[in-house]
C-alpha cells in the first residue's frame, strides 16, 4: 500500500494532469469500487464536473471540483491511476500515458483499459484516466463537505502537520501502554499515513525496536522517533517516494528513495551503520526489519 510520500508525490504530479479538466463520461466495471452510489448514479452525478484541486488527507486522495463536491479515492494494496493525454506527455514501453502510482505490472504499462480496469474518467479534451485494482479493494467515493468530514473523522494526526507534536506522541504513548512501538505508529487512527516502510525506518534511526512493548519510550526517546519519523517523510517526499513492488511515480519511473532505505527491504544484508545482518521476522502479520545491534 502506498503510504504518505507515495501518496503525496501522487496528489503533486496528478494535480498537474488533470486540474482544470472536465469530466465528459464515466465508465463503471466493477460496481463495488463506487461503494454507496449504483454505477449509474455514480456516473450521472460526476458527468460534466470540472476539477479544481488534487488534495490528501493520510492515504485518501481527494478531487475537488468547482461545484464544491469531491471525489475521494483510496488505493489501498493495488489501486492505481493512470492518466493518459490527448497529446502524449511521455511513451513508456511505445505507449503513451503518464503513470500514476500503483501497481507496475506489465500489462498495465503497455495498454489501458486492461483487464484491472475498474473505473475510466473520460475528459471533453480526449484525456483518460483509468482506476485500475488488481485485487479490487480500492474505492471511490463522490462525497460533499459533511460527508469529507464524516470520511476522515477518524483519520489520526498527520505527521507533518502542527498537531504532530513532541507531546502529542508522548500522550499516545503514555495512552497504550501495552501496544508496541509499531502498533501505535501503524494505528491510522492515532498517526495517519505511517505504513511498514516509513515505520521500520523511523525506528532504526531513532534506535529502537520495532516490537518494543515492555520498556515504555523515554519522553527524550519519543522526541527523537518523532523527529525521524518526519525527516523520513519528507526526504522520501523530495525523492518522490519509495519504489516498492506496488508503487511507481507519475511519470511511470520509480521512486528515489530506494538508496536511502536502512532496514526496510534490506533482510540478511549488512547494516550500513554497524555492520551486523538486518533481520526480517513477520509481526501482527506485518513484515517488520531492524537491526538487532543499533535498536533497543
Amino acid at each position: 500500500m502506498p503510504e504518505l510520500p507515495e501518496v503525496e508525490t501522487l496528489k503533486r504530479e496528478l494535480a498537474h494532469a488533470i486540474v482544470g479538466l472536465e469530466v465528459k463520461n464515466v465508465k463503471v466495471l466493477w460496481t463495488k469500487a463506487v461503494l454507496s452510489l449504483s454505477p449509474l448514479a455514480f456516473a450521472r452525478q460526476i458527468k460534466n464536473k470540472t476539477i479544481k484541486s488534487v488534495r490528501r488527507q493520510a492515504k485518501i486522495l481527494i478531487i475537488d471540483f468547482t461545484d464544491s463536491t469531491a471525489l475521494a479515492i483510496h488505493l489501498k494494496m493495488t489501486g492505481q491511476l493512470i492518466f493518459v493525454p490527448k497529446t502524449p506527455m511521455t511513451v513508456i514501453k511505445k505507449f503513451p500515458m503518464t503513470v500514476i502510482g500503483g501497481h507496475p505490472d506489465n500489462q498495465i504499462l503497455e495498454k489501458q483499459p486492461s483487464r484491472y480496469t475498474r473505473l475510466i474518467f473520460d475528459f471533453t479534451d480526449g484525456s483518460h484516466l483509468y482506476f485500475n485494482d488488481l485485487r479490487k479493494f480500492g474505492w471511490a467515493r463522490l462525497i460533499d463537505n459533511a460527508q469529507l468530514k464524516n470520511l476522515t473523522k477518524h483519520i489520526g494526526i498527520e505527521p507533518l502537520s502542527p498537531l504532530f507534536t513532541d507531546q502529542a506522541l508522548i500522550n499516545i504513548f503514555k495512552r497504550y501502554p501495552n501496544r508496541t512501538i509499531k502498533q501505535i505508529l501503524l494505528d491510522q487512527t492515532l498517526i495517519a499515513g505511517l505504513g511498514n516502510i516509513y515505520t521500520d525506518e523511523s525506528c532504526f534511526l531513532a534506535k529502537v525496536l520495532p516490537t518494543r512493548r515492555d520498556r515504555p519510550l523515554k519522553s527524550a526517546q519519543s522526541k527523537i522517533l518523532r523527529a525521524k519519523i518526519i525527516a523520513v517523510l519528507k526526504l522520501s517526499i523530495q525523492k518522490k517516494g519509495t519504489s516498492s513492488r506496488n508503487y511507481r511515480r507519475a511519470d511511470g519511473s520509480r521512486g528515489g528513495f530506494v538508496p536511502h532505505l536502512k532496514v526496510y527491504g534490506r533482510a540478511g544484508l549488512l547494516c550500513k551503520v554497524c555492520g551486523q545482518p538486518i533481520k526480517k521476522i513477520k509481526y501482527n502479520g506485518r513484515g517488520t526489519h531492524y537491526c538487532a545491534y543499533c535498536q533497543k
